[in-house]
C-alpha cells in the first residue's frame, strides 16, 4: 500500500497560489472571518486544446470560517445527487480538522477559480469531480488551518508547533484553546503558507467514513431549492414552441388565441438550438405560458433539414458496418478464416434520452450592461461565455449562479449551451417588446424527451475467430454511430485520427485479445451528446456478452475465462470481480429453480465495477432479483456515496433493456414524448443491489458513472442462460433474440 501521495509537501505554484493582495481581496469581499481561495492556472488540457487562455480573474474564496464557527465550503461544481455537496467539503474538512457540524456547503458560481485543475474550466462530468479536486480541496484546508494554528500561536506567544487541533479549535500547550471562529479574523493577517503536509490515512477522520449527505434532510423534506423553484420577484414564465424537426423554422403564426389568455403577455418568435427558429409564450406563470403555447398556430418550414428514419436508419448503419472504416486498433485478422469456432454478431442500440427527474429551465434577467444567469448547469465556462456572446457582452459581464439540479446525466452540459443560448434569446426579445423583468424559460416533460441530445444510435458488427481451445485468435469489429465530439470544444484532444475516442473507449479492454476495430463516424440530424458513462454504453454490453459467449464456446465458466484472458496485470479488474464473486455465492450458492448467475465487468473514469447478477423469467418477461457490484475505485471518499451511485447506476441501466427504452423517429420527428412511451426502471423493478468497496489508499478515480455499463450485458448473460439466446440489442426482445 503506498501512502506518500497523501503525505506530501505541497508547494504554492505561482499560477495558482493566493496572493495576498488578492487574498486580502477576497477576505473584504465576504466581511469578517477567514477566507481562504486561489486561481486555477487557464492553461489546463481544455484551455490549451481550445488554443483560448483567458486571462486569471480575481480569486474567488472556497472557505469561508464565520465568527460563529461555521465553516461554508464552495462547491466548484454542480450538485445533481451524485453526492459533491458533501464529499468536497468532506476533503476540505479533514485536513481543516473542523467540527463536521459546524460545516456547510454552498455551490460556487462560475469563476476563474473554480475551474476543474485539470480540465482548465468550470465544469462537471467525466465522473472527475473528487478525483480531480482530491488534493485541491486538501491543500486549501491544510492551508487554512496552518493560518489558524499560527494567529493562536501569536496570541499565546508560543510556537505553531505546540499547538494543535480538534473539531474546530486551536489547543495551547498550556490548555489554552481558541475557536476557529474566534481566530478567524487574525488568521486572516497570517501570510499563506507555501507548503503543508497533508494527513496520512491513518490519521483520516472523515475521509473513508461513511458520512451522511448535508443536503439530506433539506431535499427530503422539500425545503431544496432546485432551478425549477427558483423565481425572482417579478419574475415572468417562458415556454418556448421549438420545431417539430430539429432545425426547422417558421413560416408564421398566429398568436391571437394566444393573446387571448389571462396572463399571457407577450408571444415573440425566438431561435432555437442547430439555427432553427420557434416561438415563446412569456406569462405570469407556468400554466398561462402552457395554455398560450398549447393555444398558439405555427406553420413550420422544414425543407432545408434532414428527416432522420431510425427504422432506415438502422438498416443503413448495418449495410455500413460491413464496409472498412476508419482504423481505431489494428490487428491481423488473417486466422478468422480458418477458426474452427467462430462467432458472427450484429448489435443495435437506440438512441436514448437523458430523462433527468428535473427538466431544464434557467432564469436570466438582461440588463443593458450585464446579465445573470441562475441554472443548475454542468458546464459554468462555456455557459458563460455563450451567454456573453448571446447577448452582446463580455464574460466579466455575465454571472452564472450554480443552482442545485435534479438529475441531468450529462445533458446539462451541452457544449452549445443550447437551453441556456435560448433562455437568453428570450430574455433578448423580451426586452426588446420593452420589458425589464427577469424571464425564467422552463421546459415540460414532454419538451425534455422531444428536445434533442440524445445519447447516440449504434451498430456494432464482430466476427470473431476461436481455435480449438477456445481462444480467441482474431476479432474484427466495427462501430458505426454518430461523434458526440466532433464540432465542440473537446475535438482537438479527444478526435485522433479521425476516431472519436468515445465511440470506441472500452473496446478490448481488459482482455488480450487480438482486436482489429474501425469505426464509421456518421452524420444525422439529431442532436447527440454524452449521456451517463458515455461510450461505455454501448462498448460494455458488447464486450462482456461476446466474452461470456466465447466462454461458453470454451466450455470454461465465465469468470474462469475472464480471469484468464485478463491475466495478473489486470489487479484492480480481478480484485473487483473476486469481490463480487465472493459476496455473491456465485459458484457455490444454489439459486431457486428457474433462476440464473449473470456476469460482467467494465472499466470505465478509471474505476472498475464487477456485476454478478441473478435473474429469471417471470411469465416470459425478464425479471432481475438480485445484483452483487465489486467496486474498485480507489480510495472512496464516502462509502455511502459510492453505494448510492452504483445502486442508482444499476437501476438507470436496466431500464434500458426494458421494451421502449428507445427514442425513434419518424420523418425527422421524435415518436416519443413522456414517461408513457419513454420507459424508464420504476421503483417496483429494482433489484436487491449489494455493494462492495475493495479497500485501497490509493488517490480516488471517478464513481458517478462507472456503475452503468455492466449492469445490462450481465442480466444478459444470465437471461442466455435461461433461453439459450444471445441478447443482440438494446432493449430487449427476446421474441427476436
Amino acid at each position: 500500500m503506498r501512502t506518500e501521495w497523501m503525505n506530501q509537501e505541497a508547494p504554492v505554484r505561482p499560477e495558482g497560489g493566493l496572493s495576498r493582495r488578492g487574498f486580502m481581496k477576497a477576505g473584504a469581499a465576504l466581511g469578517s472571518g477567514l477566507v481562504l481561495g486561489f486561481v486555477i492556472p487557464s492553461a489546463g488540457r481544455f484551455a490549451r486544446a481550445a488554443g483560448a487562455v483567458p486571462a486569471p480573474s480575481a480569486p474567488n474564496a472556497f472557505l469561508h470560517i464565520a465568527p460563529d464557527n461555521t465553516v461554508t465550503v464552495m462547491v466548484n461544481r454542480l450538485e445533481f445527487g451524485q453526492g459533491v455537496h458533501t464529499a468536497l467539503p468532506m476533503l476540505m474538512a479533514e485536513e481543516l480538522d473542523a467540527d463536521w457540524s459546524q460545516v456547510r456547503g454552498e455551490l460556487a458560481p462560475a469563476g476563474d477559480a473554480f475551474k476543474d485543475p485539470l480540465m482548465g474550466m468550470q465544469m462537471t462530468g467525466g465522473s472527475g469531480s473528487v478525483a480531480h479536486s482530491f488534493t485541491q480541496y486538501r491543500e486549501i484546508g491544510a492551508r487554512a488551518r496552518a493560518m489558524l494554528v499560527a494567529a493562536a500561536a501569536q496570541k499565546w506567544n508560543v510556537q505553531p508547533a505546540q499547538c494543535r487541533t480538534a473539531n474546530g479549535v486551536v489547543f495551547g500547550p498550556a490548555g489554552q484553546k481558541a475557536s476557529y471562529g474566534e481566530l478567524a479574523d487574525a488568521a486572516m493577517a497570517q501570510p499563506v503558507p507555501a507548503t503543508v503536509t497533508l494527513k496520512d490515512p491513518k490519521d483520516f477522520r472523515f475521509i473513508g467514513k461513511p458520512m451522511k449527505r448535508i443536503d439530506a434532510r433539506a431535499k427530503s423534506s422539500g425545503r431544496q431549492q432546485f432551478g425549477l423553484d427558483f423565481k425572482p420577484e417579478n419574475c415572468k414564465v417562458a415556454l418556448v414552441a421549438r420545431p417539430p424537426v430539429f432545425g426547422a423554422k417558421v413560416t408564421r403564426f398566429d398568436a391571437a388565441k394566444a393573446m387571448a389568455i389571462n396572463g399571457v403577455r407577450a408571444v415573440v418568435e425566438v431561435p432555437t438550438d442547430r439555427g432553427g427558429r420557434g416561438v415563446a409564450v412569456i406569462a405570469d406563470g407556468y400554466w398561462p405560458a402552457k395554455q398560450g403555447r398549447d393555444a398558439l398556430a405555427i406553420d413550420w418550414d422544414t425543407s432545408a433539414v434532414g428527416k432522420v428514419d431510425t427504422a432506415k436508419q438502422m438498416q443503413e448503419y448495418a449495410a455500413l458496418a460491413k464496409t472498412p472504416g476508419t482504423v481505431a486498433k489494428k490487428a491481423d485478422i488473417s486466422p478468422l478464416a480458418s477458426a474452427p469456432k467462430k462467432i458472427s454478431a450484429v448489435y443495435e442500440f437506440p438512441y436514448l434520452a437523458h430523462a433527468p427527474m428535473e427538466p431544464l429551465n434557467c432564469v436570466v434577467e438582461l440588463r443593458a450592461d450585464h446579465c445573470t444567469v441562475w441554472a443548475g448547469t454542468q458546464f459554468q465556462t462555456q455557459d458563460q461565455a455563450a451567454v456573453a456572446a448571446t447577448a452582446g457582452l463580455k464574460p466579466e459581464q455575465v454571472t452564472v449562479n450554480t443552482m442545485m439540479a435534479g438529475g441531468g446525466f450529462g445533458r446539462r452540459a451541452v457544449p452549445t449551451s443550447d437551453y441556456i443560448v435560448e433562455a437568453v434569446g428570450v430574455a433578448k426579445a423580451w426586452r426588446a417588446a420593452g420589458h425589464s423583468e427577469p424571464v425564467k424559460v422552463m421546459w415540460s416533460r414532454e419538451d425534455d424527451i422531444k428536445g434533442g441530445y440524445y445519447r447516440p444510435a449504434y451498430v456494432h458488427r464482430a466476427d470473431i475467430g476461436l481455435d480449438a481451445k477456445g481462444n480467441i485468435v482474431a476479432w474484427d469489429h466495427a462501430i458505426v454511430g454518430q461523434s458526440i465530439i466532433s464540432g465542440t470544444p473537446f475535438e482537438p484532444f479527444m478526435v485522433k485520427n479521425g476516431v472519436d475516442a468515445t465511440s470506441v473507449e472500452g473496446m478490448g479492454e481488459p482482455y488480450a485479445v487480438p482486436l482489429n476495430l474501425t469505426v464509421h463516424n456518421t452524420k444525422a440530424n439529431v442532436p447527440v451528446l454524452w449521456w451517463r458513462s458515455v461510450g461505455s454504453t454501448h462498448t460494455a454490453f458488447v464486450m462482456e456478452t461476446l466474452i461470456d459467449e466465447a466462454a461458453h464456446l470454451a466450455n470454461m465458466d465465465p469468470v474462469a475465462y475472464r480471469k484468464k484472458l485478463m491475466g495478473p496485470e489486470h489487479k484492480r479488474h480481478l480484485a473487483a470481480l473476486d469481490l463480487a464473486v465472493a459476496k455473491s455465492g456465485y459458484g457455490k450458492k444454489a439459486l431457486p429453480k428457474g433462476h440464473a448467475w449473470g456476469v460482467a465487468l467494465h472499466e470505465s473514469f478509471n474505476s472498475v465495477v464487477a456485476y454478478v447478477v441473478e435473474a429469471s423469467l417471470d411469465k416470459g418477461a425478464p425479471k432481475l432479483h438480485r445484483v452483487t457490484a465489486g467496486v474498485h475505485c480507489n480510495l472512496a471518499v464516502n462509502p455511502l456515496t459510492v453505494e448510492a451511485q452504483v445502486q442508482g447506476a444499476a437501476l438507470m441501466a436496466l431500464g434500458t433493456t426494458l421494451p421502449g427504452a428507445a427514442i425513434t423517429l419518424k420523418d425527422g420527428v421524435v415518436q416519443q414524448q413522456n414517461f408513457n412511451d419513454y420507459r424508464v426502471a420504476r421503483m417496483n423493478e429494482m433489484p436487491h443491489v449489494g455493494v462492495f468497496i475493495v479497500p485501497s489508499a490509493e488517490p480516488p478515480t471517478g464513481m458517478g458513472e462507472p456503475g452503468l455499463p455492466p449492469l445490462a450485458p450481465a442480466f444478459a448473460n444470465a437471461l442466455y442462460r435461461l433461453t439459450g439466446k444471445r441478447l443482440r440489442k438494446l432493449p430487449f426482445d427476446l421474441t427476436a433474440a
